[in-house]
């Protein structure tokens, strides 16, 4: 049976470094000292340096405008409808940034269908409408929406992908995750859920899956669905924004879950078997609780904590960032594993090898 590739893989994140000035945003909505003595302690811990908006930060993000333009103004935060038109606004341009780092040239001829991941935003004619149009790909192009699925959506991308490449040899496909994380930001007291903005970003990936054999062979797919843990993330339409909740609970259910699990994902080989792993960096908790529960050496996430610390949490596309490093550094035949995780809970995971 012919074998799909992952042969290369582009990502982009828009200009604004918003790291910081979120820091400053948010330890203004904690009026309780304590309550903003331990956000501080957080922040250090978190492992993040940089996280990128399509906004641009205000010069004084505890002022009344939390971002230069406006967008974000203290009691006056935007309804559901001005959030989308500005994900509308900003999603094209970052996503033809990633796919432009492909290099496809000639090759965007030869692009028989294409793929896009997101659950930060919607509108139609959507994304995949307007990528096709502005790429110049063929009228017959394939297209697929994967949407709402959160951070292991590429996961499904590539597992759609792979599927799509065996059964048709000559197929070439166009993965792109995109989301825009920050366009969801919430005027609230709670830490808890301000603990969950700390972590998130904007960013696009975009990859080239084929029977190419060039870069990772897509060798198999698991998803491992966490029973009872089905509350601990979830992601709903609200009038002002899409409601993120995340429970603190999430990284030591997933460590008890792989560790059960950890035979089923690696189709009964062994922690010591895996060159190389890409994980998905929910949170600094949580690439701790998948070293504990899998029981990994100390520099076997580093890629996964380099991207955390580069580009924050940036949901689906966060993944693509990690195999995209790892493209550059993983010897021939070194094999690998990706995990993700996400409402549900649900841990998606790949086994691949460099060819």
């Amino acid at each position: 049976m012919t074998h799909a590739y992952l042969n290369r893989v582009g990502t982009s994140v828009p200009r604004h470094d918003v790291h910081d000035a979120f820091v400053r945003f948010a330890g203004t909505l904690l009026n309780d000292p304590r309550r903003e003595k331990l956000f501080c302690r957080m922040v250090d811990r978190s492992g993040i340096r940089h996280r990128y908006s399509c906004l641009q930060p205000s010069p004084d993000p505890a002022g009344e405008r939390v971002d230069a333009g406006g967008f974000y103004r203290r009691g006056r935060f935007p309804a559901t409808a001005a959030r989308m038109r500005h994900y509308e606004a900003a999603a094209l341009p970052l996503a033809l940034a990633a796919v432009a780092r492909l290099e496809l040239g000639a090759e965007l001829d030869r692009i028989s269908h294409l793929i896009v991941t997101s659950c930060t935003g919607f509108y139609a004619p959507g994304l995949d409408l307007q990528l096709a149009a502005a790429l110049g790909l063929r009228a017959s192009v394939e297209r697929t929406i994967v949407g709402f699925m959160g951070c292991y959506a590429a996961f499904n991308a590539l597992k759609l992908a792979r599927h799509v490449v065996r059964s048709e040899p000559a197929a070439r496909v166009l993965v792109v995750n995109l989301e825009l994380c920050t366009l969801h930001l919430q005027e609230t007291e709670d830490l808890e859920q301000v603990l969950s903005f700390l972590v998130f970003a904007d960013g696009c990936a975009a990859g080239l899956v084929s029977a190419d054999p060039q870069g990772f062979a897509l060798d198999r797919f698991h998803a491992e669905l966490l029973p009872s843990t089905e509350e601990l993330i979830t992601w709903r339409i609200g009038d002002q924004g899409f409601d993120m909740f995340l429970s603190g609970r999430v990284p030591a259910r997933i460590g008890e879950g792989l560790a059960a699990a950890a035979a089923a994902i690696l189709d009964g080989g062994t922690v010591d078997e895996v060159d190389v792993w890409a994980v998905h960096p929910g949170g600094r908790s949580v690439l701790d609780a998948v070293e504990a529960g899998l029981g990994m050496t100390p520099s076997a996430l580093a890629p996964s904590r380099a991207v955390l610390a580069e580009y924050g949490n940036m949901s689906s596309a966060t993944i693509m960032f990690i195999l995209a490093r790892l493209l550059t550094e993983a010897p021939s035949g070194a094999r690998g594993c990706a995990l993700g995780f996400g409402p549900g809970l649900v841990a998606e995971t790949l086994l691949f090898h460099a060819a």
